[in-house]
């Protein structure tokens, strides 16, 4: 079954639901073949339906599960400096400007300037050896940049430090097309669903139809880290090991009996 036509499903059902519900409300689910699990009848109210229901006339409803198993290809660091002065406005002062340079040393090496971004600054004050008076000030400034060739983020990385970066953080390793990776992930849900729907409908004697409702479950899906081998730094050197994901996603699907 084609992508669209499963979200042709989808509409579908929900209009159906929300035609019938006046006319069903006083009708109780029925079980399919004597199996009470996995079986809906019709009944359910279009208010279910906006609950995240599966609603449909009676059939064989199942939850599907598929995945696709995928290399992140972006990684996410944040490089951080940290100043102290005797006042605030003087320890941002420094820690503005070192992280001036980091950034010039991060578009040196080749991240878009889209890709950077300021993360965080913060300055706060620093206590003498009594723990009440104060001494000075620590100020810290932040920025994240998105790093889209994994070959370069050793070397991105070495250049930031170069520059200054005293704090790094990362990697957070995605995948830059999640979106169709996910498209592939419902593709094999769909057919782990109509797998389950065929083995209960031959147990019950019946005939399984076409799907007359799909819900998406699991929160729309997502990138789940399988294992994730973090970076491997040295002084002078970054290893990235990017590891694999896995893309995963679940639906509900509702078919009809014959």
């Amino acid at each position: 079954m084609t992508r669209s036509a499963i979200a042709a499903v989808v509409l579908a059902a929900a209009v159906l639901a929300a035609g019938c519900s006046g006319d069903d409300e006083g009708s109780d689910g029925v079980a399919v073949g004597g199996l009470e699990s996995g079986a809906l009848a019709a009944g359910v109210s279009a208010e279910s339906l906006a609950a995240g229901a599966s609603v449909s006339a009676a059939g064989i409803t199942v939850v599907g599960s598929g995945s696709v198993k995928v290399a992140p290809d972006v990684a996410e660091w944040s490089f951080g400096v940290q100043a102290s002065a005797d006042s605030a406005s003087a320890a941002l002062a420094d820690a503005g400007e070192a992280t001036e340079r980091i950034v010039a040393a991060l578009r040196e090496a080749g991240v878009a300037q889209d890709d950077l971004r300021t993360e965080q600054v913060s300055v706060y004050p620093r206590t003498g050896d009594d723990g009440l008076s104060v001494a000075g000030y620590d100020a810290s400034n932040t920025v994240r940049a998105t790093i889209r060739d994994l070959d370069r983020a050793g070397p991105t990385v070495d250049a930031a430090v170069a520059a200054g970066a005293n704090q790094v953080y990362g990697p957070t390793l995605t995948v830059s097309d999640a979106e169709s990776r996910y498209a592939d992930a419902v593709d094999a849900a769909f057919d782990d669903a109509r797998a389950r729907a065929e083995a209960i409908a031959e147990k019950a004697g019946v005939t399984l139809g076409a799907p007359v409702a799909i819900v998406e479950g699991g929160g729309g899906g997502g990138v789940v880290p399988l294992y994730d081998r973090a970076a491997e730094a040295a002084a002078a050197d970054v290893a990235i090991e990017p590891g694999t994901q896995d893309v995963g996603a679940t639906l509900t699907v509702t078919f009809a009996i014959e």
